[in-house]
This record gives structure tokens, C-alpha cells and sequence, in this order.
């Protein structure tokens, strides 16, 4: 087998990673400005896989953290091995989080898929890097998010206090255009990066990337724009479901605040080149927007079932990653 086959099929196993990352994550843009009806679902889908096609370009911080922050793949089938084994594990835990109407973390599904196929390898993980880089940013975006969140609602609720409600509501259905938007820009910047920093791995371990470049190709980014892009068109309308109407009823200034919010967010990170999650964003800045009503309006039930599929994300995607690789040892005889 010529030596450019298999990083072509891990490069299109890449892209197919993408694409269900791009269905999955739809939701994270669009739900809340769909739920209060301020964009119809296709208009909606449609302005968010363009913003996602932009923010890929603005990404390229998180893409080499992880292609070069997470693990030391090494040069070769082995290394090859590793990346498709990661991807395959990411691919299935995002199906199956999507059947299932959860909104887990499509980014944090492709770091324990690495991580589990390294282990499997017995390659290097960097610990050091990922609790810095993964886990603490995992733990403090949800936290900005609830916070950020309760505080932007509760100051919109105080500029608008003497105003009339169907006037207000009008005006932040509008608003959601561009907070929506900002959101979607924010989730290329994040999770396009990330497919095009795996890419970027697997072209270094198969010889036809200079591992001293820490550059993105261009065509790199531009594929992965393009692919998470159709993927956001096609939707995740089970996944909508759950953001949109499960957590709590939003109305539209809610919706604004909560999208704002969480774009906020993924813009510090993209800045600092953390890789966290569009999903536990958008999700707990809802939860922040909605305990301004009361405690109640929000429905904790559903609220923990999420909570639940974030923290066994990364250990599943990791199994089976990790199964996936020694399953592919087998196969390939390493």
C-alpha cells in the first residue's frame, strides 16, 4: 500500500468526525434563537454553518494544541493507527450521545479517543497538558457560563424593566440574529480547529507535514470549514430539542443572553488556545439565563442527565478508542 493511502483514510476519517461533530453541535448555535422563534430552523442552520465556515479560519491556537499538545503519536503505522483508532472512538460516542438527544462534548470525545488510543499504544499522554489545557478549562467554562449567564440576564432584566414586553421581545428576537451568529463563529473557531489539528497529526506521523511547522495548511482549514459547515446544515434536531425547550422555556431576551454569553466564552478560550466544549457553554449558560426566573424554571432532572453524559465523555470515547486500536493491532499486525 502506497504510504499516502492511509493518511488520505484517516484524513477522511477526520472529515467524517467533522460532520457528525458539525450535526451534533448544530444545536449549539441555533437552539435557543429557534426555540423563541426569533429564526425559522433552516435560516437558522444556514447562518450558523457560515459563521462556522469563518471562525475555522480563527481557530488555529486550539488546532495545534491539539495536534501537538495532547499526545506524542509516533511517526508511522502506529501513529496513523492512534489517530483513527481517536477518531472512530469520537465518531461513536457522538452517535451515540446524538441518538440519545444528549449534548456531550464532540471536542472532549476527540481528546479521549486520543487519549485511549495513546494508552492502548503505550505512547505518551501529556498529563500535565491536558489537566492544564482540558480539564481545568472543563471545569471553569460551565462555571463562567451558570455565572455569566445569571448575571447578563439579570442586568438585561434591570435596563428593561419599565419596558413593554411585546416591544422588548420584538427587538431581542432581531438581537438573536447576531447573538446566534457570534455563537456559531465561536463553534468553528473551537471544534473546526480541532479536526483540522488531528489532520495536521496524522499528515506529521505519516511523513508529509514538518513536525517543527506548528502552521495549519490552508487546505487543511479550508476542507474542515467546509465539511463541519454542511454538517451544521443538516442539523441535530434531537439534540435541539433538548437545549431548546427541555432545560427551560426561553423567550428571546433569555436567548440572547445565553448565546452572548457562552460566544464570550468560546472566544477567551480560542484566544488562549484552550479546547473547550461549544456544548457545556451553551448548556450552562442557559441554566444561568433561566435561574433568573427561579430555581424551579430550570428542569434539573434533564439538567443532570447532560451533566452525566459530560463527565463519562471522555472515558467512553476513550474505551472505545482504545479497544478500536487494539482491535486495528490485530488487524494490521503491528
Amino acid at each position: 500500500m502506497d504510504s499516502w493511502i492511509p493518511v488520505a483514510l484517516v484524513v477522511a476519517l477526520a472529515m467524517g468526525f467533522n460532520y457528525t461533530n458539525g450535526f451534533h453541535d448544530a444545536a449549539n448555535a441555533i437552539a435557543t434563537s429557534v426555540s423563541t422563534r426569533a429564526l425559522t430552523p433552516r435560516i437558522a442552520l444556514g447562518m450558523a454553518a457560515i459563521a462556522n465556515l469563518f471562525g475555522a479560519f480563527f481557530g488555529t491556537k486550539v488546532a495545534a494544541t491539539i495536534g501537538s499538545g495532547i499526545i506524542e503519536a509516533p511517526d508511522g503505522t502506529v501513529g496513523l493507527t492512534i489517530c483513527a483508532a481517536a477518531l472512530i472512538g469520537a465518531i461513536t460516542w457522538n452517535l451515540l450521545t446524538w441518538w440519545f438527544g444528549l449534548p456531550s462534548s464532540s471536542s472532549h470525545a476527540l481528546i479521549g479517543g486520543l487519549g485511549g488510543a495513546a494508552i492502548a499504544a503505550s505512547t505518551t499522554v501529556y498529563w500535565t497538558a491536558v489537566f492544564q489545557k482540558v480539564i481545568l478549562p472543563m471545569i471553569a467554562s460551565p462555571l463562567v457560563g451558570l455565572v455569566v449567564g445569571f448575571l447578563v440576564m439579570t442586568a438585561l432584566l434591570w435596563i428593561f424593566r419599565h419596558g413593554h414586553p411585546g416591544r422588548v421581545n420584538r427587538g431581542f428576537r432581531y438581537a438573536q440574529t447576531v447573538s446566534a451568529a457570534a455563537m456559531a463563529f465561536g463553534h468553528g473557531m473551537q471544534d473546526a480547529a480541532k479536526t483540522a489539528g488531528v489532520v495536521v497529526l496524522a499528515l506529521t506521523v505519516g511523513g508529509f507535514h514538518n513536525n517543527d511547522d506548528q502552521s495549519i495548511p490552508l487546505w487543511v482549514l479550508i476542507a474542515s470549514a467546509l465539511v463541519i459547515s454542511a454538517g451544521t446544515y443538516a442539523g441535530g434536531w434531537r439534540i435541539m430539542r433538548t437545549l431548546g425547550r427541555r432545560i427551560i422555556h426561553l423567550d428571546p431576551p433569555q436567548g440572547f443572553a445565553a448565546e452572548t454569553t457562552a460566544a464570550a466564552v468560546l472566544y477567551v478560550a480560542t484566544a488562549t488556545g484552550a479546547p473547550i466544549s461549544t456544548t457545556h457553554a451553551i448548556t450552562s449558560a442557559i441554566m444561568g439565563v433561566g435561574s433568573t426566573k427561579s430555581i424551579k424554571a430550570v428542569r434539573w432532572g434533564v439538567a443532570k442527565n447532560i451533566v452525566g453524559a459530560w463527565v463519562f465523555t471522555f472515558p467512553g470515547a476513550g474505551i472505545v478508542a482504545a479497544v478500536t486500536y487494539l482491535l486495528l493491532e490485530l488487524i494490521i499486525g503491528l
